[in-house]
């Protein structure tokens, strides 16, 4: 069943600063806190290369129609669009420490860095080297040094305290 909850993408921004660049960068956010149990119920499958959630995309969506969230269109310098989201940062102390920083850490790194880690967590569940298969799945999105990059942010992710940390799989 699709889970459509415009509030829980919204904390989900708040967490990670109350702003979001990109709906792939909202959706491995919400991934990665799914992973290390501080989920909020979106289901993920693997879609386009990558762990998806139609149920935080409708729910991004939503809160945009309903104001819950601010959403603002932008073309991206190669000419596809990209979504700006933010909402009103409001402090809630019941938020766990290690949810807000691993929100944060993941929002500020390159979007395609964190599509990868995110990639090489979702497919640990099936293969024992999920580098391989994250490398030969995406080979255009690991030029440069995205892949060890996404290996480090997967380390800083590891020593942040979270009720199921993450298994190291390097």
């Amino acid at each position: 069943m699709l889970r459509i909850n415009p509030e829980l993408v919204a904390a989900i921004m708040r967490d990670a600063g109350s702003q979001i660049i990109g709906g792939t960068r909202l959706k491995k956010i919400a991934y990665l806190l799914d992973v290390l149990s501080y989920g909020d119920g979106f289901h993920f499958s693997y879609k386009h290369f990558c762990p998806y959630s139609e149920g935080a995309a409708d729910s991004a969506m939503m809160g945009a129609l309903l104001g819950h969230i601010a959403e603002e269109e932008r073309q991206a310098a190669w000419g596809g669009n990209y979504s700006m989201y933010s909402v009103d940062a409001q402090s809630d102390d019941s938020v766990p420490t290690g949810r807000s920083e691993l929100a944060c850490q993941a929002n500020k790194s390159d979007t395609v860095v964190l599509e990868l880690a995110a990639t090489a967590v979702f497919l640990s569940e099936d293969y024992n080297d999920p580098w391989f298969e994250t490398e030969r799945r995406k080979p255009m999105k690991i030029k440069s040094s995205r892949l060890e990059e996404a290996k480090s942010l997967l380390a800083v992710l590891r020593m942040i305290e979270v009720p199921k940390p993450l298994r190291d799989f390097d």
